[in-house]
């Protein structure tokens, strides 16, 4: 028996069919991959630490949805940021999940490379105070590399106590602290013991730069 109510169950089921039909997931994948594409070239404009620009509002802006769309695919930001994180490890060419000790001076390689493509741009406001014993700090690390290393090209000394400087930096000991749970102690030891190898390497004649 037709009628009326059949009518309208059939519609309804029709509808449900359209609506999950093959050319409705393209759709939404596609929807899908303009959403991450856009919060990738978003982050490309910023330096790479500063994810605060990746927001629902500035990614569906980006990609020309609505913010609305962004989280019918997205349930959080959190969810939209990790997703955009992994775009950006497969942008990189980088895989840690079966890395060995021995992959870690490529994988670094591979990293820094594509973090060389963001724009650069200091993490604090710079302090005239602060600056100058930077300044200070980084002269006095060369003319000790200098001291030991003077036939080396200014390049690798250069590079050799730039190595130092970022060793010996409250932000290395900071991450240390505070990412790592190493107490200051251990925070200290590891850091001086790093230093201590590349000493070692300056003294054995080990520069940075080729041959």
């Amino acid at each position: 028996m037709t009628g009326p109510a059949n009518a309208a169950n059939g519609a309804g089921h029709g509808t449900a069919r359209r609506y999950d039909s093959p050319v409705r997931r393209l759709q939404m994948a596609e929807t899908r991959e303009r959403i991450v594409a856009a919060g990738a070239a978003l982050l490309h404009e910023h330096p790479i630490w500063d994810w605060r620009v990746l927001t629902a509002r500035a990614v569906a802006a980006s990609a020309g949805v609505s913010e609305r769309t962004v989280y019918r695919h997205f349930s959080t930001e959190r969810a939209l940021r990790d997703t955009v994180l992994e775009r950006l490890r497969e942008e990189a060419g980088i895989d840690i999940g079966d890395m060995s000790l021995h992959d870690v001076a490529g994988v670094t390689d591979r990293m820094l490379r594509f973090v060389a493509g963001f724009p650069i741009e200091a993490r604090t406001p710079g302090d005239p105070t602060l600056a100058a014993a930077n300044e200070a700090q980084r002269s006095a690390l060369l003319a000790a590399v200098t001291g030991s290393a003077d036939r080396w090209t200014p390049e690798d000394r250069a590079e050799a106590a730039a190595v130092l400087d970022a060793l010996w930096s409250v932000v290395t000991y900071e991450r240390l602290v505070a990412g790592w749970e190493l107490q200051p102690d251990a925070a200290i030891r590891a850091i001086t013991w790093a230093i201590g190898l590349v000493v070692d390497a300056i003294d054995g004649g080990n520069r940075p730069g080729p041959g």
